[in-house]
């Protein structure tokens, strides 16, 4: 039996040598047409922007060095009802993955069908909840039948359009399920029949390529498991045949309405991944390389912002995020100029000292390739290797190609960083308002005795549900001689809830995505008679992540009680309640410009401020130019706003960010909690407006606000670059150095340049700092050190002022003289750009 058990090991060890298909691994590396490669990736959701967007953020990440785009497949985007299939506009997958191919890179398609992603439901479609006898992701007849029949139908039709390689397409990786692993330890002995099921079902599809399976330690052979997280280069896969994949290296973490926007340091995460490779790591890929919007109500969660910036390389609007964008790039340049001895030569580490370590890749024909890292989190070192000193900063690795001369440093960031502003356009909105109803009942109105679950009545059809009833009031309570008003308390499974008495707002209440469960519990104003009780209760988004997050309930279950009457407390959970799903001006498409003409609208004086539950909309002309806009939302509440009838979003700057949001050092393990900005502001102020939503004149604008806020206060902004600045070292490594030095035509090491440039139409209008010496602080707060060379502006006031880009070297020549001999100096310069 052991000898049996030997040969089969063996087998399965060649299978990923020998496999014919053209895109096949072995323990190294993922090889296609029979070349191992070292595969960098960045994570693209289409439907988190708009397809005018998708060919420039293709160009920019391949500019940034990445060979594959990965993006998942959102069912529920795809599938809305049982059936019927949707491939259009932002779903429009197949133009997606054509485009990759046209730009000449490479698609990793995460089939799922769960995607978690911070996306409403975790991608599944809310009907499939309703499919009699489920139970989500477990060994259910059910279940698997859906999630097998969606996932077939999505490989044949990319086989249709021949977009897997060895079609000569651009698909060289699939992904059955998502982070499994942790919801097989809960599910047990189901989830691991379910987990091999999915992994057979997955490779009977036959595409041709291999499938992997993220967070999966015992994934089926031969599928591949893979790694997610701020760092991997501690993973390795379950078996020795496998290569070492990280398909989520995470940029960033996502931002929560009432949370600080996290961020993560460039030096950090380029860390991260010079550890993975240096490891033995040859697929990197980064969640999110563009985060992109969770435009209409697909943020899940719950309490997800509409924003899925994600502190990506490309932020929300499709623009580099410098540094981050640049040191990253320059990093895959560097990995790659080290890809020939990491994927065919033999490794070995050697210590350097206690945090100190050598990894070494040679190869048989001579490459030979070095990482030196120093995993000390605030101590310089200093070492030794083959016969030659290394000076290594904390918390870095140094990446030497040939072993000998470093070209980049993870913490010295020769990028240039840029600082964004937000210009407001001079368009005054002229406002029109139109009051929507506490008490409306149509034919679609029912009632029931007691209260009912929220997403079993709407099927998520809205965000809101109203829940009404009526109260009488006695004339002999009392509260109304003594005036000690009785207490409303109405208990909710989430996720924010709307009290009006008698049409009138008594207050509010919500969550956070940590505790979505709520309490409304306030004196209200009760009169003799009959009294109209309405309860809107607002979902926030669906739950996308948990144990049988299906079965999580939202919406006003009770119990619902006025306490403080004669009778003492007085339940109004089981008397009779109606039920009306949306608000009015949703039932009338008021977003719409069909529906927006169906009502009266109030203007000039008259147009309601500060007043719950009100419509606004106003009509505008595209402002000129191409940079990327949003809308200013600081001055209203909470709501969901509208141009010509598609969606930006949710809106909730009345969320104010809760948080420490005090100096981040690079050094040191990260966590979405470590580096936080927006304490006590809004989670989210500016809210994307796709350029291809707008019309050159006559755009309209629709917003429903339900708490009470300012229309006259939103603005339309630009995106655009307000400053660029360079802050490098007198002797930083550099790649162009590297070049020169292989191709023989230096004869000394090249001093680094100070490269600034804006964006195209922009020039540089003033130098607003410049400092060759030792100075502190960083973009937009640097200040004079001990060390100052006095003439470092003037080489940038004659060289920079009026262009586009410009490039100094950072050489003491430049600056009249080295200000400070024997000193490691460094130049920071900030340019303003207009």
């Amino acid at each position: 039996m052991d000898k049996i058990y030997l040969v089969l090991v063996v087998l399965l060890g060649l299978w990923g040598c020998f496999c014919t298909a053209s895109v096949s691994y072995d323990h190294k590396a993922i090889a296609i047409n029979g070349e191992r490669r070292i595969l960098i990736s960045g994570s693209i959701h289409y439907p988190r922007s708009t397809p005018e967007m998708w060919p420039d953020l293709i160009q920019k990440a391949k500019e940034g060095g990445l060979d594959v785009i990965q993006t998942y497949v959102f069912w529920n985007g795809h599938e809305p009802q049982p059936g019927k299939y949707y491939f259009e506009d932002r779903y429009d997958l197949v133009k997606f993955i054509k485009l990759i191919h046209e730009a000449g890179l490479y698609a990793h398609l995460r089939i799922g069908p769960y995607a978690c992603a911070e996306w409403n439901f975790g991608g599944f479609p809310v009907w499939l909840k309703y499919v009699p006898g489920i139970s989500f992701r477990t060994d259910n007849a059910p279940f698997k039948a859906a999630m097998e029949k969606f996932t077939t139908y999505i490989v044949n039709l990319m086989k249709s359009e021949k977009l897997y390689e060895n079609q000569g397409g651009p698909i060289i990786l699939s992904q059955i399920e998502n982070e499994y692993g942790p919801m097989e330890y809960e599910y047990g002995a189901p989830a691991r029949s379910y987990s091999k099921w999915a992994a057979q079902m997955a490779v009977g599809l036959d595409t041709g390529v291999p499938w992997v399976m993220c967070k999966q330690d015992d994934a089926p052979d031969p599928i591949i498991n893979t790694c997610n997280g701020f760092y991997c280069d501690y993973f390795t896969p379950n078996r020795n045949f496998k290569p070492k994949m990280w398909t989520e290296a995470w940029t960033g973490w996502f931002t929560e309405f009432g949370g600080a926007v996290p961020y993560r340091p460039a030096e950090d995460l380029a860390f991260s991944v010079a550890k993975f490779i240096q490891t033995g790591g040859s697929f990197i890929n980064y969640y999110m390389y563009h985060g992109g919007t969770n435009f209409g109500r697909t943020a899940g969660g719950p309490f997800v912002a509409t924003s899925y910036d994600y502190d990506a390389p490309l932020d929300e609007f499709g623009l580099k995020r410098e540094a981050k964008w640049g040191h990253l790039k320059d990093l895959h340049r560097a990995i790659k100029l080290c890809e020939p001895a990491i994927v065919n030569g033999d490794s070995s580490a050697i210590s350097l000292g206690n945090y100190q370590k050598a990894y070494v890749y040679k190869t048989k024909s001579g490459d030979c390739a070095a990482f030196l890292a120093n995993d000390d989190k605030s101590v310089y070192a200093k070492v030794n290797f083959h016969n030659q000193h290394y000076n290594l900063p904390p918390w870095s690795v140094s990446i030497l190609p040939d072993c000998k001369n470093t070209v980049y440093n993870t913490a010295r960031v020769g990028a240039q960083t840029t600082l964004m502003k937000m210009t407001r356009e001079p368009i005054g909105f002229a406002w029109q308002s139109y009051n929507d109803e506490t008490e409306y009942y149509d034919d679609n109105t029912f009632g029931t005795i007691g209260l009912l679950e929220q997403l079993n009545v709407t099927r998520d059809s809205s965000d809101y549900l109203w829940y009404m009833t009526d109260v009488k009031i006695d004339s002999d309570e009392g509260f109304l001689r003594n005036g000690k008003q009785p207490t409303f308390t109405a208990l909710s499974a989430g996720h924010a809830l709307h009290v009006f008495i008698n049409g009138q707002l008594s207050g509010t209440v919500y969550g956070s995505l940590e505790n979505p469960k709520i309490t409304f519990s306030n004196v209200v104003n009760l009169r003799a008679g009959i009294n109209k009780i309405s309860l809107l209760s607002i979902a926030v988004g669906l739950p996308n992540i948990g144990p049988h997050f299906e079965t999580w309930n939202a919406g006003v279950l009770g119990p619902v009680m006025i306490s403080g009457l004669n009778e003492g407390k007085r339940d109004l959970s089981w008397q009779k309640w109606s039920y009306k799903i949306g608000l009015k001006g949703e039932i009338l498409s008021l977003h719409s410009l069909g529906g927006s003409s169906s009502v009266e609208w109030v203007q000039g004086s008259l147009v309601a401020q500060k007043q719950p539950l009100a419509w606004y909309k106003t009509n505008f002309d595209a402002p000129d130019g191409d940079e990327p806009l949003a809308l200013d939302m600081n001055s209203m509440g909470k709501g969901q706003v509208w141009v010509n009838g598609q969606s930006i979003g949710r809106y909730w700057p009345a969320y104010k960010a809760i948080g420490s949001c005090s100096t981040c050092n690079y050094a040191g393990y990260f966590d979405e909690k470590k580096c936080l900005s927006n304490c006590g502001e809004a989670s989210q102020r500016w809210y994307h407006v796709p350029r291809s939503w707008l019309k050159p004149r006559g755009n309209l604008l629709v917003v429903f606000e339900e708490l009470g806020g300012i229309p006259y206060g939103i603005s339309l902004v630009k995106r655009e670059i307000y400053s660029v600045c360079a802050d490098i070292y007198e002797w930083q490594p550099s790649l162009k150095n590297y070049q020169m030095q292989v191709s023989g035509n230096a004869t000394k090491p090249l001093r680094p340049k100070a490269h600034l440039s804006c964006n195209p139409g922009q020039k540089i209008s003033s130098i607003k700092f410049a400092s060759f010496g030792t100075p502190e602080g960083g973009c937009g707060s640097f200040q004079e050190g001990g060390c100052h060379a006095h003439d470092s502006y003037d080489t940038f006031n004659k060289l920079c002022i009026g262009q586009e880009s410009c490039a100094v070297a950072v050489t003491p020549e430049n600056f009249g003289g080295d200000p400070c001999p024997s000193v490691m100096k460094k130049l920071s310069v900030e340019a303003v750009c207009s």
